[in-house]
């Protein structure tokens, strides 16, 4: 395995910001795409902005309730109207995998495969063919010499860890407390593998190469999510990352990342993929998160674990007879938005500078984190109730045709009360946003939360917003 190592900028953020842990059980699904349905990454909305209890939340960021009375299958009143608003909206920042139709997703995709393989091929059984293509092509694209499908990124993770358990002799994975294993798993490694957890740090941020010599106990593994979705999508610098690897080295300790999102960290750590990926020993990375796909995963490594972990995901049940649909997503997903993520990364430190000018002046308080944005994705606090603020975010998609903001979450425990936090994505649609437009959907939008008396009066004190 590649022991690349080389350097880059600074990415720490101390205190509460972005922390939203407590959120164990009842987890933000996303509106704008994550997991967290299978996470809450597409979830959210789009993971929150994607899926949280992990896989709780949708994609445009709710905690699912129990209440499906009305409105599309399997939602509530509530997300029902949420997602009508922002399908009927015809400016966004980007699109929640919420809001397609069954009908619309499986004509684009039956229009679009033929792209990307050869729809006259027979399709998959138990993970040959196409899946087989696509194994293929992520272990060449992350510089690996194998790679795996896994029906789940939950799944890949856990088999990942507890492969390297049983080839280091050590259970103890070293791990941050607002990764996705510890948040939105409801405690698997413990439970189905029998692995134990310890923490580097409590800050909102990757561990630091000393607190990681710091650890007082061996552990096997160092598990590191890049970026840190619970946190606001942060990275270390380049030079920070080398760093706790080497640091983990010196404890013989192996390297196994969460890359869920690791496609569109390229841009600020200033190198190419593989270069990234071959700092660790193992990688895992999702297909729609941030690509777009339908579901999926790949566990990537060397030929010996990988084969391995084939063998647990036959015995967690992820030998599926049939998976094409998603294959071809994620083949899709690579082809196309893999490239794109560079230009949008760009242009989310735009319009997070232009939310930063319109927040100046109509809130009494306000955070953009982190600022600039590491990758495509960050996060925005303000002084408010969450329904609050989730109702005026509706209201002007309704009225306006313009969707800002999504879903707003409180902090949890960690943060301080009156205060809610939202993920904002930026792909495509994005795009087509300039400083000025951004700036004026935040006045319209903070004029529908105070009742047209926005400005900065009242609140936390101004001076409190940097």
């Amino acid at each position: 395995m590649s022991d690349a190592r080389d350097d880059e900028t600074d990415g720490r953020h101390e205190g509460w910001d972005g922390v939203r842990q407590g959120d164990r059980d009842g987890v933000r699904d996303e509106d704008g795409g994550d997991d967290r349905g299978e996470d809450r990454e597409g979830a959210r909305d789009d993971d929150r902005s994607e899926g949280r209890d992990e896989d709780r939340r949708d994609e445009g960021g709710d905690v699912r309730d129990d209440d499906h009375g009305g409105g599309r299958s399997g939602m509530s009143a509530a997300k029902a109207r949420r997602v009508a608003a922002w399908r009927a909206s015809g400016k966004v920042l980007w699109r929640s995998p919420a809001e397609p139709t069954l009908g619309e997703r499986l004509t684009a995709l039956a229009r679009d495969a033929g792209a990307v393989h050869d729809l006259t091929d027979r399709a998959d059984m138990y993970g040959d063919g196409v899946v087989e293509a696509l194994e293929r092509r992520v272990a060449g694209l992350l510089g690996f010499p194998a790679a795996a499908f896994f029906p789940s990124g939950t799944m890949a993770q856990q088999v990942a860890l507890r492969c390297w358990a049983g080839r280091t002799g050590n259970p103890l994975v070293a791990l941050h407390p607002q990764s996705h294993p510890v948040q939105h798993e409801r405690d698997a490694l413990s439970v189905v593998s029998g692995l134990r957890t310890v923490h580097a740090t409590q800050a909102p941020r990757l561990p630091t190469a000393d607190e990681v010599r710091g650890l007082d106990e061996p552990f096997g593994t160092l598990m590191l999510e890049l970026p840190l979705r619970e946190a606001g999508f942060v990275l270390p610098s380049w030079e920070e990352l080398v760093d706790v690897v080497d640091a983990a080295r010196e404890r013989d300790a192996v390297v196994h990342v969460d890359g869920a999102r690791l496609w569109e960290c390229a841009p600020w750590f200033g190198r190419e993929l593989p270069e990234i990926a071959g700092l660790a020993d193992s990688v895992y990375v999702s297909f729609y998160k941030s690509l777009g796909g339908l579901s999926g995963a790949a566990l990537a490594g060397p030929e010996e674990l990988v084969e391995e972990a084939r063998a647990w995901r036959h015995r967690y049940g992820g030998q599926v007879f049939q998976q094409f649909p998603a294959a071809l997503a994620a083949l899709l997903g690579l082809e196309r938005e893999l490239p794109r993520l560079p230009s949008y990364a760009a242009h989310a430190r735009v319009v997070a500078a232009a939310l930063r000018d319109g927040l100046a002046e109509t809130a009494p308080w306000f955070r953009v984190h982190p600022d600039p944005p590491h990758t495509h994705q960050f996060t925005v606090w303000l002084p408010y109730e969450a329904d609050v603020l989730t109702e005026a975010a509706v209201r002007q998609a309704e009225d306006t045709g313009v969707t800002l903001f999504r879903t707003w979450f409180a902090p949890g425990p960690a943060g301080p009360p009156g205060v809610a936090v939202t993920e904002v994505s930026v792909t495509a649609p994005g795009l087509e946003w300039s400083r000025e437009d951004v700036v004026e959907a935040v006045r319209d939008f903070m004029a529908r939360v105070t009742g047209g008396r926005a400005g900065r009066d009242g609140g936390l004190s101004p001076a409190q917003h940097a």
